[in-house]
This record gives C-alpha cells, structure tokens and sequence, in this order.
C-alpha cells in the first residue's frame, strides 16, 4: 500500500477560495493522522515503499529489502511530516546494494516505467480538459451574477404553464398527487428526489351535513345558510359535508345562543357579568386572535358549543364569500394521535379524534343574519354595519355534529441539491399540495408552480456545473390544511438531524392571495435580507416597493421549524388591503374555492414570478454566501422594541429592560468584531467562518418558550399581528389575569422572557469568547 503527502497546493479546482488558509491545512492533516491512525491495526504494521516491486509470497531468488517496521507516529502533523523531518529517515529506509548483473535490468524496468507514467499523464490530462469545464463556466456560488443568471430563466408564462399542469391532475388520495409532483421534479433533474409517508390520524366529514335548527321556528339550515328541505342552489351538494371544524367534539347540543362578537378577554368578562355562559352555545366571529386561543378561554369560561362566522365588515371588498361556510382545522400541529413523535409504523396511537370538548361549526354570514333576524339587504350600501346579537332576543338553536376520524397516508415530496462547501447545512424552502378533496381551491397548485418554476432554473444552472455551498431542500407537503401535519410528521421524524443542520427556512405558502400590496415576513435576523432582496428584484407594475418586513406569526407549514427548532424564517406573498384592524387571523378559514382564483387575481402571473424570484434569491444567498445573511443586532434590536410600550403598569420591565440593553451591547461587539472580518475575503479564514455560521445559525434557539398558550408561537420574537409591537405572551398573561384575577400568570411570562433574553445574551458572549481563545491561540 503505497501512502503520499498531499501538499497543500494541490488541490482540485472549483473548491471554496477559503481552502488556501493555514488553519484549513492544519485541519486537514490532524484529519490525515486520525485517519491513519485508524489504519495502524494488527495486519498494517507493515508498509511498503512508493515503487517498490511487489513480490510473491513463497521462494525467491531475488534479494528481500531491508525493512524495518514502522512504528506509529505520535507527532500531531501526520506520519509523513514526521518523517521528512525524521534525521534517520533515509538511513531506515536505504536498500541493499543491487548486485552488478541486475544493474542492466533495474535501468531497464526504470526507463519503462518513467516512459509508462509519461503517456498515462498525457491521457489523463488530455481526457480531463475536454470533460472538465472550463474555469470560467464554473463561476463562484457567491457572486451575484450567478443568481441573477439563474433567476432570469423563471418566467411567468413557464409559472402560469406548470399551474395549468397541476390542475390536470384528477382528485386523487395525496399520494397519487405526491407522486406526481415527485415525476416533475425529477424530469427537471433534481437528484434524491423521494416521498416520505406518515400514516395519519384525520377527521374528515361525514356521509351527511353537520346542521343547525332554530328552535323557536323549527326552520333546519346546513352551515351555508340554506335550508335543509331544499335543493342547494349554485352550491355543488359534495361541498356542503365539508363545512366543519376537524377535530371538534362530536354529537348534539341544544342550547342558547350567546353572542360574544370576537371573543376576547374583554367580550368574556362583559358577558359572564349579565348571564351564565355553561353549557351555552358561543356566537364567535374569526380574526383579531388566534382561533384556538379564543376557543380556549371559551372552553375554561364553560361554553358547549361555537358557531364561528367572518363578518362581512371584516373581509376585503373583492372577497366576495358572505354566503359561503368554510372549514378550520382544530389541531395545533401534527398527527394528532402521535403528539411530539413521529407517525412510524409501530409506534403507539392515541385516540384523540377530539381535541376539545367544545362542538365547533363553522357557518356563513348568510346563515348569522337569519338566525339574528336580520334582513339580507340590512347593511347600508355606503358602511358596513358589523353584525350582532340584539340584547333583547333569546335564540335556542340544535346543533348537529358529525365526523369521522380515520387513518390516511399523506406524503411529503422531499428534494435534495447537495452543497459543495456546507453539505452539512440545509436551507430548507417549503410548499403544500392537496390531494384530499377538501379544501384551498387551486392555492396549493399556485404554491407548487412557483416552486417548480425555480427547481428549473437552478437545475438550468447545476447542469452546467454550478452548485450551491450548502444544501438546499426542496418539500412539498401534505395534510396542511389539517394542522400541517406533513411537515411536523417529518420534522419530527428527523428532530434531531435538523436542529443540527437546518439554517432557514423559505416558505411559499399561498403565495397570490390577493394583488394589492406584497407582505413579506421574517424573523428578525432575516429582515434585512427579505428587505435588499425586494428592492433588488421587485418589478414597478407589481408594487412591492416600499413594502414593510414584519415578524408576525404566518400562516402554513413553517410553523415547526419557527416554534420547534428555532429556525429562522421568511415568506413573501401578495395579498388584499385589510378591510379592518380585525382581519388578522382570517386566513385560517379554508374557503370550498372552485374556480381559477390565482388565475383571476393575477391573469399574467406577474405576481407570480416575483413571489419566485424574491424567494429565489433570499434562497440563494443564504444557501450560497461564505457568511449567513443574518444579523444579529436587529434581533438586538427587536427584543428592546418588544419591551417597549403601554403594559398597563402591571409590568416592570427595568430588570428586562436592563439585559435587553446588555444583549444589544454583545450583538454590536459580536457584528463587528466577528462579522465584519468574516465578510472581507482577505481577512477570512475557514475555521472561524465556520464557528461564525455555526452561532448565527442559532441566533433565535434561545427565544423559543416551553410553553406558550393555545395558538400563541413559542418563539417570542413574533408578534401576534403588525397592531401589537409588544410580546405576545405578556399580553396575553396581562389579559389572562383580568379573567382570573391573579399575577400569577403575569410572573410566569415574565420569567420565560427574562430567561430568553439572558440565554441570548450568554449565547453571544459564549461566542465572542470562542473566538476570542481561538484567536489568542493562532497567535
């Protein structure tokens, strides 16, 4: 076994420029002398010399050479530095004195041999340069152009051409659509394509609609609005089971109506001082909150039942949706019947068909004004008058409810590009489909065609021998509109390779909900990325200039990667000018959609394509800079902002106040101390940008609570929508306590965010002092 040096100016071409620096060598031989350590095992004592002959075992005639063992080095530089520094090397290692009539023989097989070598040389040489490409074909992952060249072959006629595509497929199981998916990713080159089945627990409609009846008149109505003994009008019958609310209880309830408008805190404390609310059935309009929030509080104040509606005064003027039910999910996230762990075969199932004791059905407005006694035409055409209850009338209303829970599979559609730097490290970018004939219209085609759309132009680009520095991950998937369980299934099924690995993930989830004005949101060490990215690629004619980043909890399956690894994230997509300051949350309703919706608000796809590009190259910078795009002062920053604001006095914030102002000090010394340098290729080494990455990576980890109420992300940084600046979980325990009236709560989120603040604060200077040793020691 013949054993060489590798010198360290022999290296193949299309590497990081970053391999040229000392510690990368220095690096690479203590790699060198543990392997070879891991060779010197009974059996490799022995080594032969580079050229020497290889003889048989047996008799020979011919002399043996003179070798001595080698006996394991002990230097850390590796055997061979130790012996081309070794005095005595050559006298260890001298050959006998060949006899006089070899001599011929030996000058014979030298000159063949030298003559061998030189033609083999030729060959490979000549055989490389015509299958290597030329150097400048392989342009660096990080420079700009690179991304530019790739983001001009995304084109909205090839986005509006896929979506037609996707929309060919027939309503299959998710698997079949899946599978589909998994063809057309393939076709366009995308390597280790591969589908992930989770077998789920899902509660899907039943045979029959779930109903409500007003008891005082007798009259039946399905959710829609429609009576019960008559045909449907201008709704397809297949879509009246599908207005529910998965994982509600089951069964009936008949009890009083009491309308609690929007549910918070103020609306419970306003309504249990006149009337005892046990086992009443709460009317409750969607948006201000999370809806499993305001379930919540409505399950602990001792309600039975909820009919959930969106008042019209709520909804943007081209939505036109009065008349219509819709579908919520109830789960919070994942397979229900596996909650923390992932749905493998064998693994233990709860039965959790329920996941509240409240019976929730989801009704139209049409169906609200009818059972309040209100006129059809009873708003005035210049304002909209929200709805409600009059205090004066009693209503008693039945309500029906009937699910099925059951067992399906869903599949995810998991893609890999390898990086050629930091395999190791992923940027993940997320799409849905839907193949469970329920809901979200043709949204999850929009979502998957511009993902398809750019997996083309980067693969246009990897076939010509470009590749990114870290790996990027291509998924599509499943079971969203059911509590995202395909994205938590797999996390979960892979927790601990991700907490590792994962930088950020990208999210295109419903990515053209309406074609007024762009919302981009980030976590805060991604905003000024999201920010360079729009004024970057942002066409006039789609209006996204100006527009303002945000960290508000989002929508779809970026929700485990946020709340759960700490991950940071970001998601740019068009939508409606809000029509009141209520009209967060409303995305949760799952509207039946039946016609082309992403065609109608965007007909030239324009929208489209820069929802591509802008995720496109925020994907492309973090997936490809030598240093991650993130920034650790506005995190900094976010958290001292989060601290400010109107607590209603019942918060002292100076002892938070005070580490936040310490957290701001470490992340200004830590940016420019660390990553200023780290950006400059002649100061740059590669060990310290690999630590560097390593804590930015991190940055959010510390701001992820262990627990956080019903619908509330457990990562801190995000505010509940762009009316609040504060953090949510004081909020929410400063209302918390009016219902209560107890402190306790309040202490609790105080401890949790203090907590968050030091661990960051401590994460930071545990870097600095990192490299502040690992300096100290290189000099």
């Amino acid at each position: 076994m013949a054993y060489h040096k590798v010198n360290a100016d022999q290296r193949v071409q299309g590497h990081s420029p970053y391999l040229d620096s000392d510690d990368l060598q220095a690096t690479a031989l203590d790699l060198e002398w543990d392997m070879e350590k891991e060779l010197e095992e009974p059996g490799f004592d022995h080594f032969r010399l580079d050229g020497a002959a290889q003889h048989p075992l047996g008799n020979s005639q011919r002399p043996d050479l003179d070798l001595e063992p080698i006996q394991p080095s002990t230097s850390p530089k590796g055997r061979f530095q130790r012996l081309q520094e070794d005095p005595d090397y050559i006298s260890h290692y001298t050959r006998q004195a060949p006899k006089s009539n070899r001599c011929n023989c030996q000058m014979l097989k030298v000159l063949c041999t030298v003559l061998i070598l030189f033609i083999l040389g030729i060959l490979v040489g000549y055989y490389a340069h015509r299958k290597c490409p030329p150097s400048s074909t392989s342009p660096e992952p990080n420079n700009p152009h690179v991304y530019q060249e790739i983001l001009k072959e995304i084109k909205a006629e090839n986005i509006h051409q896929i979506y037609r595509d996707l929309l060919q497929f027939p309503r299959e199981e998710d698997t079949d659509v899946a599978m589909r998916i998994l063809a057309r990713w393939t076709s366009h080159g995308l390597e280790d394509v591969q589908l992930a089945n989770y077998s789920v627990l899902l509660d899907l409609p039943g045979s029959s609609s779930n109903t409500v009846t007003l008891k005082n008149s007798g009259d039946c109505f399905y959710p829609s609005g429609q009576q019960c003994n008559r045909e449907a009008k201008k709704l397809r019958v297949q879509d009246l089971p599908y207005s529910y609310a998965a994982y509600s209880a089951k069964g009936t309830l008949e009890a009083e109506l009491v309308d609690v408008q929007y549910g918070t805190v103020e609306d419970l404390v306003r309504i249990q001082a006149i009337t005892d609310v046990t086992k009443k059935i709460a009317l409750l309009k969607l948006g201000q909150s999370p809806l499993l929030y305001k379930l919540s509080l409505l399950e602990d104040a001792g309600f039975g039942g909820v009919l959930l509606y969106i008042d019209p005064c709520d909804l943007p003027k081209t939505a036109e949706l009065a008349d219509k039910a819709f579908m919520v999910s109830l789960n919070s996230g994942g397979d229900p019947s596996t909650p923390g762990y992932p749905s493998s075969d064998g693994i233990y199932r709860r039965n959790r068909s329920n996941l509240t004791t409240l019976l929730v059905q989801p009704v139209s407005a049409v169906l609200v004004k009818k059972l309040i006694s209100l006129p059809e035409d009873g708003n005035r055409k210049d304002r909209c008058i929200p709805l409600e209850l009059p205090a004066t009338e009693k209503k008693i209303i039945s309500l029906n409810i009937q699910s099925v829970a059951t067992y399906k599979t869903i599949s995810n559609v998991i893609g890999y590009l390898k990086g050629t730097v930091f395999p190791d490290r992923y940027v993940i970018i997320g799409s849905h489909h839907n193949g469970l004939n329920s809901y979200d219209g043709q949204e999850w085609a929009s979502s998957t065609a511009v993902i398809t759309a750019f997996i083309e132009a980067l693969m246009l680009k990897a076939k010509r021998g470009w590749r990114p520095d870290r790996t990027i991950v291509f998924c599509s998937w499943g079971g969203t509109s059911f509590g995202n369980i395909g994205s938590y299934e797999w996390a979960e099924d892979l927790k601990r390779v991700l907490q590792r690995n994962v930088v950020a993930y990208i999210s295109l989830h419903n990515p053209v909900r309406g074609n007024s004005t762009l919302h981009p949101i980030s976590s805060p060490s991604l905003q000024q990325l999201a920010a360079e990215s729009q004024s970057f690629n942002c066409v006039e004619k789609t209006k996204c200039p100006g527009s303002n980043v945000s960290s508000v909890q989002i929508q779809g399956d970026s929700d485990y990667f946020i709340n759960h690894l700490g991950v940071p994230a970001t998601q740019f997509s068009y939508e409606d000018v809000k029509a009141s300051e209520n009209s967060s949350f409303l995305f949760e309703a799952l509207f039946p959609v039946h016609t082309t919706k992403p065609e109608e608000l965007d007909p030239s796809f324009r929208l489209h394509e820069t929802i591509a590009k802008l995720t496109g190259q925020v994907t492309l910078r973090i997936a490809s800079e030598p240093v991650l795009p993130f920034n650790a002062l506005d995190i900094a920053l976010e958290v001292q902002n989060s601290l400010k604001g109107n607590f209603c006095g019942q918060v002292d914030t100076q002892q938070l106040l005070a580490v936040a102002s310490r957290l701001r000090d470490t992340a200004e010394l830590f940016q420019s101390d660390e990553m200023r340098p780290a950006n400059d290729p002649k100061e740059r080494a590669p060990i310290r940008v690999r630590m560097l990455n390593d804590v930015l990576q991190s940055l959010e980890k510390s701001f992820v609570v262990r627990q956080a109420p019903p619908g509330l992300y457990r990562n801190i940084l995000y505010r509940l929508d762009e009316r609040t600046s504060q953090f949510s979980v004081l909020l929410e325990a400063l209302e918390h306590s009016k219902l209560h009236q107890s402190n306790e709560t309040i202490q609790a989120a105080l401890s949790e965010v203090l907590n968050s603040i030091n661990s960051a604060q401590v994460y930071f200077k545990a870097g600095l002092d990192v490299f502040e040793t690992a300096l100290a020691g290189k000099k």
